[in-house]
C-alpha cells in the first residue's frame, strides 16, 4: 500500500521479502555538457543522455520542451532532427543554472514554434543527443487505455484473460474467491473483538504490490476515474473513453467503458459497509487483508494467508459515502437501479458518519497490510458533504459544505488523506449545484489559484515538475499527476491555454525528461520502470512471472529512503533521484490503484483532440419551459466548453406562437463560459383558451446554436389536472425562508415528467432549490423534476424544497399547474 505524501505524518509500513538488483543514476560527462558533483557523487550508474526529453513525445498544439544537464554558463545551439537527421528547427539554450530538486545544472530547450508531426525526431545540443519521440496528435492514446487496464489487471475475484490483458504471461486464475489454498473473500472474519460475522467482500482492486483491499485509498481512486468520465463529458470527449474503448470484460454493454472499470470497485465499497442491524451499521470496514504479509513474490490464487475485516473508520465510511454519492450521479443514465444502491448507500453512510466522527484508523494496525491511518477526518466530510450535495441538492449537505472551514481554505494538494479539493473540484464543476452562483465563483477562484502557484513552482525549475523541491516523498509521482489534474480543471474552468500547457509539461517529466532520464511508466519510452514492488508482476524476483504491464506508473523519488533498498543504493541522492528501480524498493518503486487512476485521468485529458479549437455548443436548461400567460418563464444558458474570445448569444423565435417571446443579448468569455446566464421568456395575455408552444433557436458567431421549446400555460381556460399541491413554510428567520413542496397524482394515470408553475404575490425570490430545479422570472416560479423523481404513478408524489428571500408579507401561493393543468 501507498503510504502518505503529506507533512501530517509518515505512516509505518512492514518490510517485504526484499532480493534483486538495483538500477542507480546519474548523468553523463561531456564537453560543456556535465553532471554537477553533488549530484554524481550519489551515483552508481549513467543515465543514457544529459538531454532530457519527453521520451514518448509531444503533442503537435502542446508545449514542446526539453532540459539539458550542463554546467556550461552561455546559451548552447541545439538542432531538432527528424528521423532521416535533416534539421527541423533549431535555436540556443536558455540557461536555468542550478535546480534545487536534481542537484544538477540546466538548460532549457523550447521548441514549441514547431508544428510538424512525424516518428524519430530527436534533440540535439552540445554534440549529445535526446532519446527518440514523436510529436503526434494520437500520441497519448495508447498511454490512455494502458494506464486503465491496470486496473483490470489488479481485478481481485476474476480470472484475468490473456486476450484482455495482453498476453498470456499475465493471465491468471481468480484470487480470494474462497478456493484453496485462498482463505477468502467469499467469507471473512472480522479481526478479534471487531465483530462476530462474515462477509462477501469478492471482487474489487488490489491496492498495490500487495494484495489487501483498502476502502481509503479504494475511494479516491475510483472517484478520480468516475471524475475523468465525468470531465470528459463536459468537455465532449467521452466517446473516447465510452463503450468499446478499453479491454474489459464488459466491453459492448452500452455502459461507457471507463464506468464499467469503476463499477469493479463500486461494488466491492458497497459491499463493505456494515449491514443495516449489526453494530455501527452504515459504517464502512476501513480495509480487509491478509492477517500476516506474504512474501514477495505471491500470486493472488496462491495466497494461503487468513482474510480479514477491520475495524469501521470514519474515514474509509466518508470514503463510502463520498464515492457513492458520485455514483448516484454518473451511472443514473445507464444503470437506474445501481445508482438508486449507490446513493442509499451514500445516505447511510453519511448518517452513520455523523454518529461516529471520531472512530480512526491507527498507525499500528500495520500489520499484514498498510495501516492508511488519519488523523483529521473533517476534509472527508467536506468532500462527502459536497459529493451528496452535487447529487441530490438537500439542504442538509450545502449546511454541511458551507459550515466546515475547508470551505473558505485555500485549496491545497490531494492525496488518499486529504481530500477537501476532490469537493472543491465537484463544486466548482458539476452543473447545477445548490449553491449561491457567487460561491460557486469562489471556489473556482481558489482552484484557480492553487493552479497558479503551480505554474510558478515549475516556473523556477529546471525541469518544470508541480513539485516543490521538499515535496520528494513517498509517492511523489503521485503529487505531481494530482498536481497536474488541478492545472487541467484550471483550464476547464478558464480557458487558458497556460494551464493546458502545465498540466502537459507535467507529463514531460513522468516519461523522462526528469533528473534520472528514466520514464515511470512502463512500456514508455526508451528507458522505463519495469521492476515495480508487486506480488505477481516479480519478473526480477522469478522469471516464470512477468514484469508489470505497460501503463504500470511507478511512486517515484523519495528523499526518505524508507526502505532497506533504498537505504542502501541512494544514499546521499539530490531528492528528485532518489529512485531506484527495483522489487525491493517499495518506498520509491511500488504500484498503487490511486497514483495509476490519477495517470489515467491526466492520460485521458491529454489524449483529448485539440488540433482544431473544439466549437462551443450553447447549452440551455431546461430545453423545455412552460410559461404562465401573461408572465414570464426563465431558462438557464451557458456553453459546453471555453471559447477562444468573447461570444455574444442572441435569441429568437424560428416557429410557433407569436404570443411567446424571448429578446437578450447573453455575452461568455473564456472565463465565464460554464456560468449559466438566465433567459427571460414572456407570454402575452390573450383571449384564446390555446396553450401555444413556440421554438427559440440561442446561438451565435463561433458557436453550434441549441433550441429550446416555451409552451403557454393559458389561464383563460381552466383545465382540470388529477393532482394536488401542498405547500408549506418550514422554517422563517428576518428575511428569508424555507419551503417543502409536495406535488401528489391524484389521478388515475401516471405522470411521467413533471413541470409545476406558481406565481408568488409578494417579493420572494427563490435563492436555491434541492430535488428539483427551480427557475424564476419576476413572480413566475417553473419547478421540474429532479430525473428520478420525475415518474408520479397514480396515488404517489413528490417532494422538493427550496430556500427564498422576502419583504413584508410571505403568502402561500393560491395558484398552481402541473404540466400546464390547475391542481386543486
Amino acid at each position: 500500500m501507498p503510504p502518505v505524501i503529506s507533512a501530517r505524518g509518515v505512516p509505518r509500513r512492514a518490510a517485504a521479502v526484499l532480493t534483486g538488483l538495483a538500477l542507480a543514476v546519474g548523468g553523463l560527462s561531456a564537453t560543456a555538457l556535465t553532471v554537477p558533483v553533488a549530484a554524481a557523487a550519489a551515483a552508481t550508474a549513467v543515465a543514457d543522455t544529459p538531454v532530457r526529453v519527453n521520451q514518448l513525445g509531444y503533442l503537435p498544439d502542446g508545449p514542446k520542451r526539453a532540459t539539458v544537464v550542463s554546467s556550461a554558463t552561455a546559451p548552447l545551439a541545439w538542432q531538432l532532427r527528424d528521423a532521416s537527421g535533416a534539421v527541423a528547427a533549431s535555436g540556443a539554450t536558455t540557461v536555468r543554472g542550478a535546480d534545487q530538486a536534481s542537484g544538477q545544472s540546466t538548460h532549457l530547450v523550447d521548441f514549441g514554434a514547431y508544428t510538424g508531426t512525424g516518428t524519430g525526431y530527436t534533440l540535439v545540443v552540445g554534440g549529445q543527443t535526446s532519446h527518440p519521440f514523436d510529436i503526434s496528435a494520437s500520441l497519448y492514446d495508447g498511454l490512455r487505455a494502458d494506464s486503465m487496464s491496470f486496473f483490470y489487471q489488479q481485478r481481485s475475484g476474476i480470472a484475468i484473460d490473456a486476450g484482455l490483458a495482453g498476453g498470456s504471461a499475465y493471465a491468471r486464475p481468480a484470487g480470494h474467491l474462497g478456493v484453496a489454498p485462498n482463505k477468502g473473500d467469499t467469507s471473512v472474519p472480522c479481526q478479534a473483538g471487531v465483530c462476530d460475522y462474515q462477509l462477501d467482500v469478492r471482487g474489487g482492486w488490489y491496492d498495490a504490490g500487495d494484495q489487501g483491499k483498502y476502502v481509503v485509498n479504494g475511494g479516491i481512486a475510483v472517484w478520480e476515474m468516475v471524475n475523468s468520465f465525468e470531465r470528459a463529458h463536459r468537455s465532449g470527449g467521452d466517446a473516447a473513453v465510452g463503450d468499446s474503448t478499453l479491454r474489459v470484460p464488459e466491453r459492448g454493454n452500452g455502459t461507457p467503458d471507463v464506468l464499467d472499470e469503476a463499477r469493479w470497485e463500486l461494488e466491492f465499497l458497497l459491499k463493505m459497509q456494515v449491514p443495516v442491524g449489526k453494530p455501527m451499521a452504515g459504517m464502512a470496514f476501513h480495509k480487509i487483508h491478509d492477517a500476516q504479509w506474504t512474501a514477495l513474490p505471491t500470486r493472488p490464487e496462491l495466497d494461503s494467508e487468513q482474510r480479514e475485516l477491520h475495524k469501521p473508520s470514519t474515514a474509509a465510511t466518508l470514503n463510502l459515502a463520498a464515492s457513492a454519492a458520485q455514483c448516484a450521479r454518473v451511472y443514473a443514465p445507464y444503470d437506474s437501479a445501481f445508482a438508486a444502491r449507490c446513493l442509499d448507500a451514500a445516505r447511510r453512510a453519511w448518517t452513520a458518519a455523523k454518529a461516529n466522527p471520531n472512530v480512526l484508523a491507527l498507525a499500528t494496525d500495520s500489520t499484514g497490510g498498510g495501516a492508511y491511518e488519519d488523523a483529521d477526518v473533517s476534509d472527508e466530510f467536506y468532500w462527502a458533504a459536497a459529493e451528496l450535495l452535487a447529487t441530490t441538492g438537500e439542504s442538509q449537505y450545502r449546511d454541511a459544505v458551507t459550515s466546515s472551514p475547508h470551505h473558505t481554505k485555500p485549496v491545497d494538494g490531494f492525496w488518499w488523506g486529504g481530500t477537501a479539493t476532490l469537493g472543491r473540484i465537484t463544486l466548482a464543476t458539476v452543473p447545477g449545484v445548490a449553491l449561491p452562483a457567487d460561491d460557486v465563483a469562489r471556489i473556482r477562484g481558489l482552484l484557480t489559484s492553487a493552479a497558479d502557484g503551480n505554474l510558478t513552482t515549475m516556473a523556477g525549475q529546471g525541469y518544470a515538475v508541480p513539485l516543490a523541491a521538499t515535496g520528494y516523498v513517498w509517492g511523489s509521482n503521485s503529487a505531481v499527476t494530482n498536481n497536474a489534474m488541478l492545472l487541467a480543471v484550471a483550464y476547464e474552468l478558464t480557458g487558458q491555454q497556460r494551464y493546458r500547457a502545465g498540466a502537459l509539461e507535467s507529463m514531460d517529466y513522468l516519461l523522462g525528461r526528469n533528473a534520472l532520464d528514466l520514464s515511470y511508466v512502463t512500456g514508455y519510452g526508451e528507458r522505463y520502470s519495469e521492476n515495480q514492488h508487486h506480488r505477481f508482476w516479480a519478473h526480477q524476483n522469478d522469471a516464470s512471472l512477468p514484469h508489470p504491464p505497460a501503463g504500470s506508473f511507478a511512486g517515484g523519488p523519495n528523499a526518505g529512503l524508507e526502505d532497506p533498498v533504498a537505504k542502501e543504493k541512494l544514499t546521499g541522492c539530490a531528492p528528485a533521484a532518489c529512485y531506484v528501480d527495483d522489487i525491493g524498493s517499495y518506498s520509491t518503486n511500488e504500484v498503487a490503484i490511486n497514483w495509476n487512476a490519477s495517470l489515467a485521468w491526466l492520460a485521458a485529458f491529454a489524449a483529448e483532440r485539440r488540433s482544431t479549437p473544439v466549437v462551443p455548443v450553447v447549452q440551455v436548461a431546461p430545453a423545455a419551459v412552460t410559461v404562465p400567460e401573461g408572465g414570464s418563464a426563465a431558462v438557464g444558458v451557458r456553453l459546453s466548453v471555453a471559447p477562444a474570445q468573447n461570444v455574444t448569444l442572441t435569441v429568437a423565435r424560428s416557429s410557433g406562437d407569436q404570443d411567446l417571446s424571448a429578446a437578450a443579448t447573453l455575452v461568455f468569455t473564456p472565463a465565464n463560459w460554464a456560468t449559466a446566464q438566465q433567459l427571460a421568456v414572456s407570454a402575452a395575455q390573450d383571449a384564446d383558451a390555446v396553450n401555444g408552444s413556440a421554438t427559440f433557436t440561442v446561438g451565435g458567431p463561433g458557436v453550434q446554436s441549441a433550441t429550446f421549446t416555451a409552451t403557454e400555460a393559458d389561464d383563460d381556460a381552466v383545465s382540470s389536472a388529477s393532482c394536488s399541491v401542498a405547500y408549506r413554510v418550514d422554517n422563517a428567520w428576518g428575511n428569508g425562508f424555507t419551503a417543502t413542496v409536495t406535488v401528489k397524482n391524484t389521478g388515475t394515470s401516471a405522470i411521467s415528467g413533471w413541470t409545476l408553475g406558481w406565481n408568488f404575490a409578494g417579493d420572494q425570490r427563490i435563492s436555491n432549490a434541492w430535488n428539483a430545479t427551480a427557475t424564476q422570472s419576476g413572480s413566475a416560479v417553473t419547478v421540474r423534476d429532479a430525473g428520478w423523481n420525475g415518474n408520479l404513478p397514480p396515488g404517489g408524489s413528490a417532494s422538493f424544497g427550496f430556500q427564498a428571500t422576502y419583504s413584508g408579507t410571505n403568502a402561500v401561493p393560491a395558484r398552481y399547474t402541473v404540466n400546464g393543468a390547475v391542481c386543486s
